[in-house]
């Protein structure tokens, strides 16, 4: 029996997100520098304050569609720190919980949605759970910052989970009977 764990979707800021990552955009938490070259016509900011990567990371752009506000699975990762940029200003919808570290799936109570306007993107902290993101209109590009292996290992589906060096993705509802479904304000 699926049992459904509602979420009301709240809008991202860089507070109410500061527990699972970095804001990543003009409003992001931390210093601002002017430019050695350009001075005060370039600012400079250095949000992410522990990005973590190595030399597999790739760049990708998803294109997303809106699909159903239903989660069935959350992944975490361990060697990265994986990155979603929206382009064109389109909003996009995160699930998200804190990290776990003793824990094979997240704390159903801790689960957040959180809408992103589109002016900002989002950086995971390691091992913060998270749902690929959702589109809310058409053709919603994003910028996708992740580890070569990883989106091999994603390929790599395991029954319905996948298992890597850097990839945790359970299946919440085979786990424990539960499909988070998102409501909008």
């Amino acid at each position: 029996m699926t049992t459904l764990h509602r979420l009301r979707a709240e809008p991202a800021t860089p507070e109410n997100t500061a527990d699972f990552g970095w804001w990543v955009g003009s409003a992001a938490l931390g210093p601002v520098t002017g430019s050695a070259f350009y001075g005060e016509a370039v600012k400079l900011r250095k949000p992410v304050a522990q990005f973590v990567t190595d030399d597999t990371l790739e760049v990708s752009v998803a294109t997303i569609q809106p699909r159903p506000l239903r989660v069935s699975w959350m992944e975490r990762h361990f060697l990265h720190t994986q990155t979603f940029i929206p382009l064109g200003g389109r909003p996009f919808l995160l699930v998200l919980a804190p990290p776990t570290p003793d824990a094979e799936i997240p704390d159903l109570n801790d689960v957040r949605a959180l809408l992103f306007d589109g002016s900002a993107g989002f950086s995971l902290r390691l091992g913060t759970w998270h749902e690929f993101p959702m589109a809310l209109q058409a053709d919603t590009d994003v910028v996708v910052l992740i580890r070569r292996d990883t989106v091999r290992d994603l390929r790599q589906k395991q029954g319905n989970e996948a298992q890597g060096p850097d990839l945790d993705k359970k299946d919440m509802l085979a786990r424990c009977g539960v499909t988070l479904e998102v409501e909008l304000p």
